[in-house]
């Protein structure tokens, strides 16, 4: 069992920045890859970030590519998601998971890009 805690989101302006973290605990070793998804009101879950835990290897979505940057701190077990130059299109619930034999989800967190 892998439990996962969202933080960090928050009302931000156009071009503002904020970052998100995701504290994992429990059976940590058998992650194999952790994400941050996103979803915005009647669009479809998609995956904005990702990290292979083995190597720290990391894929983003096109349209963060350049923004946002995913991140990791093993001491504290947290991943991070550092999200610049923020666009009212970013605007969604954030969610962390991570991929062991199965998927798991953290709470989710609001992040609001409005003036």
């Amino acid at each position: 069992q892998v439990q996962l805690v969202d933080s960090g989101g928050g009302l931000v302006q156009p071009g503002g920045s904020l970052r998100l973290s995701c504290a994992a605990s429990g059976n940590i070793r058998s992650i194999n890859y952790m994400g941050w998804y996103r979803q915005a009101p009647g669009n479809q879950r998609e995956l904005v970030a990702g990290m292979i835990t083995n190597d720290g290897s990391t894929n983003y979505a096109d349209s963060v590519k350049g923004r946002f940057t995913i991140s990791r701190d093993n001491a504290k077990n947290t991943v991070y998601l550092q999200m610049n130059s923020l666009k009212p299109e970013d605007t969604a619930v954030y969610f962390c998971s991570a991929i062991t034999f199965r998927t798991y989800w953290g709470q989710g967190t609001q992040v609001t890009v409005s003036s």
